[in-house]
């Protein structure tokens, strides 16, 4: 009974308990130690590399630093504010629902949101795509109220001046959210045509019980362009700024043949291409039976409240990937389906339209919890320790301060090599996601200091020059690499001529371990 009287809470409390649960497992990979190193610096730190670097997720690290001051860094509080934040989104998709087609959708929806695979995938990611997915539907939902508040003249201007704000907002706190506010513009656009049509039919206006003055004015178009506007305006710095950076997305490539993959199984379904193909399926059954029912001489009012929960989700489903894949198409390579998680709640909603055409409700249940049953192995394959892209740097770590506490007085140093995937990086990477494991080690490679010089990494110099001026008593080296562009025969060539030899070499995935101590 709890789902029925407050829904939202009750659905929102589940999301998060569902994405939480477990989240400290999967080792720490590439982008969330990106998040680490940037949120654990000083704020002179903070603020210096986000002038070179990931100015565009500068407003998510500033709340991820004041986090973990309030309590402290560990791979569970990393990635427990996506799980809050997925669990506002659940709560606010299911309000939607509600305000869009009824109670019975706005639950649907809030569950069909849950069991998304992305959605599961975002809520245990130390990066910012949850929080993404939360604005975009909070900013849809005010959006909502202040249109309909400008019809009913119940303090608009106040609802308008919030939607500039939270766009504002959504917009500093992720450039990619800009195409959630255009996404408005079509969906504004579609609703004041279509009450166009509708209004040359009065008699069946009055007929439907509909109000009969139209809910997309002039002024609505007015005020949508001034908070809009002044959103942008604002904004105009700090997208210029952004715009600056763009060559931290080289890695993004043009349009491949994967990227149809991408966009039909990827985005929205986790790679799942059975599980996308009864989504599909179901986002589509319910555009198509919601229009064909709005569209007939004597549409109920239910159809054609039906189709205006179409004219609000499926430009905010359309438009971001089409303006993303088509300005990839154009040179500017800026698709890639992590990007696309703000339509993810327009995903569920109308999804949630076609499960909710079923009759009688044992059959609706049936089918909803079938989607629910259908989401558990992605659910549980985003738990295991190897699920981000195959890390193995908790196990890395644990191999480290295990052999420590075996040599518990030792004076040791460390060497970091490459990671394997990532030039951009070394090895101290594992460091930062794990630093209780290294604490007390002295970095006998650095030659470049991440924080103080305003970029994400620390920079291994020339071994032959930097290890032996830092050696002094440690007794102990530890070797830290990846298996591609492997530099471990140099730092043992330097070692050995200093005295160490290799005592013990572990593999760990494509991370490599050699503990190298002094002969005596």
């Amino acid at each position: 009974m709890a789902v029925v009287r407050t829904p939202e809470l009750t659905i929102g409390a589940l999301a998060v308990v569902a994405t939480a649960a477990f989240s400290w497992v999967p080792s720490v990979w590439y982008d969330e130690a990106a998040t680490v190193t940037s949120a654990t610096r000083s704020w002179p730190q903070l603020w210096a590399e986000l002038h070179s670097v990931d100015a565009v997720h500068g407003l998510y690290y500033a709340l991820m630093h004041a986090w973990f001051w309030l309590v402290g860094y560990t791979p569970f509080t990393l990635r427990f504010p996506s799980a809050l934040a997925i669990g506002v989104a659940a709560g606010l998709v299911v309000a939607l629902g509600r305000r869009l087609g009824g109670r019975r959708l706005g639950i649907v929806a809030g569950l069909v949101f849950l069991a998304l695979p992305r959605v599961q995938w975002a809520g245990g990611e130390g990066r910012p795509y949850a929080t993404i997915t939360a604005l975009s539907v909070c900013l849809t939902l005010v959006g909502l109220t202040a249109v309909r508040r400008t019809r009913s003249g119940r303090r608009p201007v106040l609802w308008w001046s919030a939607y500039g704000v939270l766009a504002l907002v959504s917009v500093t706190f992720n450039i990619y959210l800009s195409l959630a506010v255009v996404a408005h513009a079509v969906a504004l656009l579609w609703v004041a045509l279509a009450e166009r049509r509708r209004t040359r039919a009065q008699t069946m206006q009055v007929r439907s019980g509909l109000p009969t003055q139209p809910l997309v004015t002039r002024r609505t178009s007015v005020r949508w362009l001034i908070a809009a506007g002044a959103a942008a305006l604002i904004a105009s710095p700090f997208v210029l700024e952004v715009a600056s950076q763009s060559k931290q997305v080289g890695w993004i490539a043009g349009i491949t043949d994967r990227t149809k993959d991408q966009v039909f199984a990827t985005a929205w379904f986790g790679g799942m291409d059975w599980y996308a193909a009864v989504a599909w399926a179901l986002l589509i059954v319910g555009v198509v039976t919601a229009g064909v029912q709005a569209h007939r001489r004597s549409a109920s009012v239910r159809a054609l409240v039906r189709m205006q929960a179409v004219r609000v989700a499926l430009p905010l489903v359309i438009v971001p990937t089409a303006a993303l894949v088509g300005a990839t198409a154009l040179g500017e390579h800026l698709y890639s389906p992590k990007y696309a998680s703000l339509s993810l709640p327009f995903v569920a909603l109308l999804m949630a339209l076609a499960i909710t055409l079923i009759r009688p409700k044992a059959w609706l249940v049936g089918a909803l919890a079938a989607v629910l049953l259908l989401s558990v192995p992605n659910a549980y394959d985003v738990k295991t320790p190897l699920s981000k892209q195959d890390s193995t740097w908790a196990n890395a770590a644990s191999i480290v301060a295990a052999a420590r506490d075996a040599r518990p007085d030792a004076d040791e140093g460390v060497i970091y090599g490459s990671v394997y995937r990532h030039p951009g990086a070394t090895a101290d990477i594992i460091r930062v996601s794990y630093p209780w494991a290294f604490t007390g080690m002295t970095d006998l490679g650095v030659r470049k200091d991440g924080a103080q010089s305003g970029v994400l990494w620390n920079q291994t110099g020339d071994l032959a020059t930097t290890v032996p001026a830092r050696l002094g008593d440690i007794d102990t080296v530890w070797f830290v690499g990846g298996t591609s562009r492997n530099i471990e025969p140099q730092a043992a060539s330097v070692l050995s001529q200093h005295g160490f030899v290799a005592e013990h070499h572990w593999k760990t995935g494509e991370v490599l371990l050699t503990e190298y101590v002094r002969a005596r």
